[in-house]
């Protein structure tokens, strides 16, 4: 590319979702790691910039979706008088891709034309090395590699302030464990990406008599996730804190647990950021693309008995990150599953 060996002036679109974002962070830190000089603007969600915008080494710009029309002229006003050497441009959607050509870049950077969504190579003048089958952090990790970063050891360094370390201290006993339950993926993704709750009710039975563990439950304020907080937070171990955290807060949470049990979700991500191992549930999705980059290890992964049952196919006959929209998909991981993670997790833990 046509670009300084050591671009001065790097602008980053990623606007959503958490767990994206979380992937968005961690090709910035390498970007920081190779050019410490360089001076990096994130085009952000509003959500998600209530995790991200302490961070005090990145200029952030805010895009509020729920403004319409007004939001591109915010970015817009924004942007006003400053010119970047490239714009990563990490986020193919139509509503990100209506912000790539505001970027005044001489380079903007989007994905391959496989992978550009929604016309996104109409936008961009770039495009990183055509690629399949990657996970999705690597996939924004080439764009770092495009313009010349080398590769470095992977950080997130997520500011957590210290009232909300202080929330999260106050749910910790001892020596004892502290697991993360997030039973829930998002509202958009209605049932199909949530495991049964009664399958929930017995791993927390056993985490608390085998282990002595500490379970907090979170998630959103929705209908359904009430629902699940209230059917799960009946055992003598549990502290039910779903819909009433912060965002923050419940990355300090995450941060102080041992373990996040979760499905296909931005907590898994969040916990990744933070250092803190996943047992993950996937089985409408395939965890190879989307699931705990660190904790693959831990992680269920059915999505190949629910394309064959549910699909009638293979995994060769998919597109790359198809998803499985069956109800019933997340009920092939069985209890004895989260179990056997459980028990290789402690297991380790003690070794």
């Amino acid at each position: 590319m046509d670009l300084q060996s050591k671009p001065p002036q790097i602008c980053v679109l990623r606007l959503s979702a958490i767990g994206d974002t979380c992937h968005a962070l961690a090709v910035i830190r390498r970007l920081q790691d190779n050019w410490p000089e360089a001076r990096i603007t994130w085009i952000i969600g509003k959500t998600e910039a209530m995790l991200m915008s302490r961070i005090d080494d990145i200029d952030f710009i805010v895009f509020d979706k729920s403004r319409g029309r007004t939001a591109y002229r915010d970015v817009r006003a924004a942007l006003d008088g400053r010119r970047f050497d490239v714009a990563l441009c990490l986020h193919a959607s139509l509503r990100a891709n209506l912000l790539v050509r505001s970027l005044p870049a001489k380079i903007r950077l989007g994905f391959d034309r496989a992978r550009a969504k929604d016309f996104q190579w109409l936008f961009t003048n770039r495009r990183i090395d055509a690629a399949h089958g990657e996970h999705a952090m690597d996939a924004m990790m080439a764009f770092a590699t495009a313009i010349g970063a080398r590769p470095t050891e992977l950080r997130w360094d997520i500011p957590l302030p210290a009232g909300d370390r202080g929330f999260a201290a106050r749910f910790r006993d001892g020596d004892k464990p502290l697991v993360v339950i997030s039973p829930c993926s998002s509202r958009r993704a209605r049932n199909y990406r949530n495991w049964p709750v009664d399958n929930y009710a017995a791993v927390i039975a056993r985490l608390g008599s085998d282990y002595g563990a500490d379970i907090l439950l979170t998630g959103g304020p929705s209908r359904l996730e009430t629902l699940y907080g209230a059917r799960l937070a009946t055992a003598g171990n549990v502290s039910n804190l779903v819909g009433r955290t912060t965002l923050r807060q419940l990355a300090a949470l995450i941060d102080a647990a041992d373990l996040v049990i979760c499905p296909d979700s931005g907590p898994a991500h969040m916990a990744t950021a933070l250092g803190t191992t996943v047992v993950g549930l996937y089985a409408s999705s395939n965890p190879e693309r989307t699931g705990p980059y660190l904790s693959r290890k831990y992680t269920i992964n059915r999505y190949p008995d629910a394309i064959k049952r549910y699909l009638g196919k293979n995994l060769a006959d998919l597109r790359w990150g198809q998803r499985v929209r069956h109800p019933d998909a997340m009920g092939l991981i069985t209890v004895d599953d989260v179990l056997e993670k459980l028990r290789l997790f402690f297991e380790d833990r003690e070794n």
